[in-house]
């Protein structure tokens, strides 16, 4: 059974049943000013948030590996394109039909 998707509308009609619900019931709503964040100190929101502590590692220079890895794909292309396959070509007459077939 394909569950229908919920318009805007509908969204925005239940939230504020449930704002109304939660007042209703008791419930509270506290007005924070603008700019205020919830995180310590109000600090940066797009700082990174480390995975492990500790000392940074370095980074891998991959710069020789890559160098090869193109080295052998330039040389492929190479070698592909010195070998000479013989292509057909077909010779017409002055009506522009086929006479034979030549290979070069």
């Amino acid at each position: 059974m394909i569950q229908k998707l919920k318009t805007k509308k509908e969204v925005r009609e239940e939230m504020e049943r449930e704002i109304s619900q939660y007042l209703t019931g008791g419930g509270a709503i506290n007005e924070v000013q603008q700019g205020i964040s919830g995180r310590e100190n109000n600090s940066n929101l797009n700082q990174t948030i480390p995975f492990i502590e500790g000392e940074k590692q370095t980074r891998t220079p991959l710069t020789e590996t890559v160098k090869a890895l193109d080295d052998r794909k330039n040389k492929k292309k190479s070698i592909s394109s010195a070998v000479h396959r013989p292509k057909k070509r077909i010779i017409y007459d002055d009506f522009g039909e086929p006479v034979r077939e030549v290979w070069e």
